[in-house]
């Protein structure tokens, strides 16, 4: 039970800060004019792809982490529902 929450909250820090770390990087690129700097077109097109898989992965890992904590909620819920439920007698 406590290893979703775990890796949860995990998952979900890891795709924030890659979101965070790459946009930052594409935000220190930009010049004063807005215009992003390349020393060459290959690097521009490898880095701009990387950032895009990158995002993707992102998103994954909070999708994952996310559900990973709606999980450890759910899990939660039915041990807390299962402690206070009354038996009937026979």
């Amino acid at each position: 039970m406590a290893s979703s929450l775990v890796i949860g909250i995990i998952f979900l820090v890891l795709g924030l800060a890659l979101r965070y770390w790459i946009n930052r990087r594409k935000f220190y690129r930009r010049s004063p004019t807005g215009a992003e700097g390349f020393s060459s077109y290959e690097k521009s097109v490898a880095i701009k792809f990387i950032e895009r898989v990158g995002k993707w992965l992102a998103y994954a890992l909070i999708i994952f982490g996310l559900l990973s904590l709606w999980v450890y909620s759910r899990e939660k819920k039915e041990i807390a529902s299962n402690n206070t439920e009354v038996q009937k007698p026979r």
